[in-house]
């Protein structure tokens, strides 16, 4: 699987090896998206577009839990040993915004 570096404002840098795994997530998500898009300019069943956003809510789940599995194997693991404290205040913050 290839790698994609990555370097934060805080100067440590990363490989993302999940890279590819989160654009097929997210090209599901879109795919699903797309579908809830065209039932409802089709007027379908409300219970079939509700199933479908429920898919989309899925893909998007499991999009964050690579991201953030990848995060903090890589960007925190890195910034621990950089003595970089603001990484954890950062991780925090987002994770507060993905629970919202």
């Amino acid at each position: 699987m290839s790698e994609e570096l990555h370097t934060h404002d805080h100067g440590h840098t990363h490989a993302h090896e999940q890279t590819a795994a989160v654009l097929n997530r997210l090209a599901r998500a879109i795919g699903h998206l797309e579908a809830v898009r065209r039932m409802v300019e089709d007027g379908r069943d409300c219970s079939e577009v509700l199933i479908q956003l429920a898919a989309v809510r899925s893909a998007l789940a499991g999009t964050s839990r690579i991201i953030l599995k990848d995060h903090m194997e890589h960007c925190i693991v890195d910034a621990v040993a950089a003595h970089d404290p603001s990484a954890m205040e950062e991780l925090e913050r987002a994770i507060d915004r993905l629970l919202k």
